[in-house]
C-alpha cells in the first residue's frame, strides 16, 4: 500500500507518544483517520461535537501529562472547536489541533467549496498559541514537529495545524526521522543573578509560604524539597495537589478568597513565593486580596513580572530548574520559625470550619465525597456553584494531575472533561468523578453517549436545581432579584440514564450523598448520580467572599500597583486575546498585544509555516 500524508500524520502522532485522540470524522480529515484506523496504534474517540472532543483532548493531556490531540473538520467543524481551544489556552494545555483546509488550488478564490472559510486561520490564530499551515505535502512532517514542539514548550497551549484535504491524500516519502522522533520542548533556564537575589530575600524569611500554580506542576519534587526546609504551601485552583494537600504544611486551595482566617495568617507571613500562577481574579478578588507584604515570583514568562501584584524579586525561567537552584542556595541559610507550621495548621482548621459553616445542608458533602473516592481518583469540576464553593475549597487532592476544571470559567466542559480524564486515568486503574450542574450538563449532554460507547470509567454527579444558580445570585444582588432567563427545563435524568444504559442514583437527602457516590464508584464504566437540590435545600452563595481593608503597612505605592493590576486583569478578561490577525495572501499580519512572529529555533524555513506566541496563561 502507498504511504501518503495521512499515514505520515498517524505515524507521527504515535511516535510522539500519543495513545488517544479525539474528534469527528469528516470529508476533510478522512485520509488521516483512515490511516489511524488501519494502523490500530492510537485509540480514536469519536465525539458528538468538536467542542466536546476538544475538551476531552484537553483533560486527557492534563491528566496524562502528554500531548492532547483533537482532529476536526475544516470551516464549521474548526469553528465548533473554538470554545475548547479557548479553554485549553486559558489552562495552558499542550493540545495539538489537526484540521483541514480547502484544496490548495481553491484556497483564497471564494469558489464556494465545501466548508471553505477564508478566515479560518485568523479565527484559530485568535485562540491558539500558534497556527501552522504546510503549503505542500513535503512540508507536513516539519510542520507537525514545529506544532508539537510549540504546544509542549512552556508556556504551553493549543496549536492548530491546517492540512489541506488534497495534501492529505498525496503520496510522500516516509521520513526516516520517525524512527528516532524526539520532541524537544524549549526550556528557559533562570538567570543566576536573579536566583541569587531571590535566595537572598528568602534566606532572611522566618515564615515563608509558597503559592503554587499550574506552572509548577512539573516541579513537585522541587516544591516538596522547599517544604522540607520549612516553607508552607497554598495552591491556586489550577495548581492543586502538586504537594499532597494533607501535608501538615499545606493550606490546600484555601488561598484567602472567602477565608478571613487565611488573610489574617498572611499578615504573619514574611515572604510569599508565587510559582507558575497568574494570581487569577477569581482567587484574589481581582487583586483586592491582601497577600503578604513581601512577594516574589517565578514564572516562565518574563511579562508575568508585576502583572497582578508588585514583586520584590522575579525569576523568569522553568519552575523545576528555578526551585532546585533555590533549594541549593537556601540549604543551611534559612531558619524557619518553629511555630510557623503550628500556626499554619491552625489557620487552615479555622478557615475550613468557618467556610463549612456557610454551606448549610451541603456542609458535609466534601467530607463524604472524599471518603467515597479512592485517594488517586481524578476530580473534575464544571463551572457550577458547588464547583466554586465546597468542591474547590474543601476537597483535598493528593497528586499534581488529579484535578481538572474550566480555568476560563466557561460553563459546560465538565462531562467531556470527565471522559477525557477517565480515558487517561483508566489505563492506570484510576477512577474519575465529575461534578456539574444541570445547566452545564446540558451544554454537552450528547457526549453522554460517547462516555457509554467508550465505557469511560467515571461517575457523573449532577447538581440539579433547574436554574443558573450563580447568575441568580448576581441578579439578586444587582438587579433587585429579577431573575430573568435563568430558569432551565431539562430532561428527566433517570430516564436519560436509562436511555443511555447507565446505572443511576438519585440523592434527596444530604446524608445519603456519600453512600450513593460510593455505590456508583463500585460500578465499572459510566454512572450518573443526580442530586435533587430542591429537596435538599438552597445552594450556598456563589463565591462567598469577605473583603477586608488593605493594611496601611502595605504602603500607597503597593496599593496603587495592586489597583492598576486589577484594572489590567479586567481589561484582559474583556479582550483576552486581542484583535484578530488578518490574512493577506500568504502573509499573516499580526496585531496582537505582547505577541511576535517566531523563527523556528530548529532552522525550519518553509515559508508557508507561520507561528506566533503570546504570554503564559497559567
Amino acid at each position: 500500500m502507498n504511504y501518503d500524508a495521512g499515514d505520515l500524520v498517524a505515524e507521527f502522532l504515535a511516535a510522539a507518544g500519543v495513545t488517544t485522540a479525539f474528534g469527528i470524522v469528516s470529508i476533510h480529515n478522512l485520509p488521516i483517520l483512515d490511516a489511524i484506523g488501519r494502523r490500530g496504534v492510537i485509540r480514536f474517540v469519536p465525539a458528538r461535537g468538536e467542542m466536546g472532543g476538544g475538551h476531552m483532548a484537553d483533560a486527557c493531556a492534563r491528566v496524562g501529562g502528554g500531548l492532547g490531540v483533537l482532529i476536526s473538520s475544516t470551516g464549521p467543524g474548526a469553528a465548533a472547536a473554538v470554545p475548547a481551544l479557548v479553554e485549553a489556552n486559558f489552562a495552558g494545555t499542550p493540545l495539538l489541533h489537526i484540521t483541514g483546509q480547502t484544496a490548495t488550488h481553491l484556497q483564497g478564490r471564494g469558489t464556494g467549496a465545501v466548508h471553505d472559510f477564508a478566515g479560518q486561520g485568523a479565527m484559530l490564530g485568535a485562540v491558539c498559541k500558534a497556527v501552522v499551515r504546510p503549503r505542500s505535502a513535503d512540508e507536513i512532517f516539519d510542520a507537525l514537529v514545529v506544532a508539537a514542539t510549540e504546544a509542549l514548550s512552556a508556556p504551553h497551549g493549543p496549536v492548530s495545524v491546517e492540512i489541506a484535504a488534497d495534501l492529505q491524500r498525496k503520496a510522500v516519502a516516509r521520513p526516516t526521522a520517525l524512527d528516532r522522533l524526539a520532541i524537544s520542548p524549549r526550556v528557559r533556564a533562570p538567570a543566576e543573578t536573579d536566583l541569587d537575589r531571590l535566595a537572598g530575600l528568602l534566606a532572611a524569611a522566618r515564615r515563608p509560604l509558597l503559592w503554587l500554580g499550574s506552572g509548577a506542576r512539573g516541579a513537585a519534587a522541587e516544591a516538596r524539597a522547599l517544604v522540607d526546609l520549612g516553607f508552607g504551601i497554598v495552591s491556586s485552583w489550577h495548581g492543586r495537589g502538586i504537594v499532597a494537600e494533607d501535608h501538615p504544611r499545606s493550606l490546600g486551595a484555601l488561598h484567602g478568597n472567602g477565608a478571613p482566617a487565611i488573610e489574617d495568617f498572611y499578615e504573619t507571613v514574611d515572604a510569599m513565593l508565587v510559582v507558575g500562577s497568574r494570581l487569577r481574579g477569581h482567587e484574589t478578588l481581582d487583586g483586592a486580596l491582601r497577600l503578604p507584604r513581601t512577594l516574589a515570583q517565578i514564572d516562565v514568562a518574563p511579562e508575568a513580572n508585576g502583572r497582578t501584584y508588585a514583586t520584590a524579586a522575579f525569576v523568569a525561567g522553568d519552575a523545576a530548574l528555578a526551585l532546585a537552584s533555590l533549594h541549593r542556595r537556601l540549604q543551611g541559610r534559612i531558619a524557619v520559625d518553629p511555630a510557623f507550621g503550628v500556626d499554619l495548621a491552625r489557620a487552615r482548621r479555622q478557615a475550613q470550619d468557618a467556610y463549612r459553616a456557610t454551606l448549610g445542608p451541603y456542609a458535609s458533602f466534601a467530607e463524604h465525597l472524599r471518603a467515597a473516592m479512592p485517594r488517586d481518583a481524578v476530580w473534575v469540576r464544571d463551572a457550577t456553584v458547588a464547583g466554586h464553593t465546597w468542591a474547590h475549597r474543601l476537597m483535598p487532592l493528593y497528586g499534581p494531575r488529579d484535578s481538572v476544571h474550566p480555568v476560563g470559567g466557561g460553563i459546560g466542559p465538565g462531562l467531556p472533561f470527565g471522559i477525557g480524564a477517565a480515558l487517561a486515568a483508566g489505563g492506570e486503574g484510576r477512577k474519575t468523578v465529575v461534578l456539574t450542574g444541570d445547566g452545564g450538563f446540558a451544554v454537552n449532554q450528547g457526549e453522554l453517549w460517547t462516555a457509554v460507547q467508550e465505557q469511560a470509567d467515571l461517575c457523573v454527579i449532577v447538581m440539579n436545581d433547574g436554574i443558573y444558580a450563580a447568575i441568580g445570585f448576581l441578579q439578586d444582588a444587582h438587579h433587585a432579584g429579577r431573575r430573568f432567563y435563568g430558569q432551565l427545563r431539562g430532561p428527566d435524568l433517570r430516564g436519560l440514564a436509562g436511555l443511555a444504559g447507565m446505572p443511576y442514583w438519585k440523592v434527596e437527602r444530604a446524608a445519603d450523598f456519600g453512600a450513593a457516590v460510593a455505590q456508583a464508584l463500585a460500578v465499572r464504566g459510566p454512572t450518573l448520580v443526580e442530586v435533587d437540590v430542591g429537596r435538599i435545600g438552597p445552594v450556598p452563595p456563589y463565591g462567598h467572599t469577605v473583603r477586608k481593608p488593605a493594611a496601611p503597612a502595605c504602603g500607597e505605592r503597593r496599593g496603587r500597583r495592586r489597583a492598576r493590576g486589577s484594572v489590567e486583569l479586567r481589561a484582559a478578561q474583556a479582550n483576552h486575546f486581542g484583535p484578530a490577525p488578518e490574512f493577506l495572501g500568504a502573509d499573516l499580519r499580526i496585531g496582537f498585544r505582547r505577541q511576535r512572529l517566531l523563527l523556528d529555533p530548529a532552522g525550519f524555513q518553509h515559508p508557508g509555516v507561520l507561528r506566533r506566541a503570546h504570554d503564559a496563561r497559567q
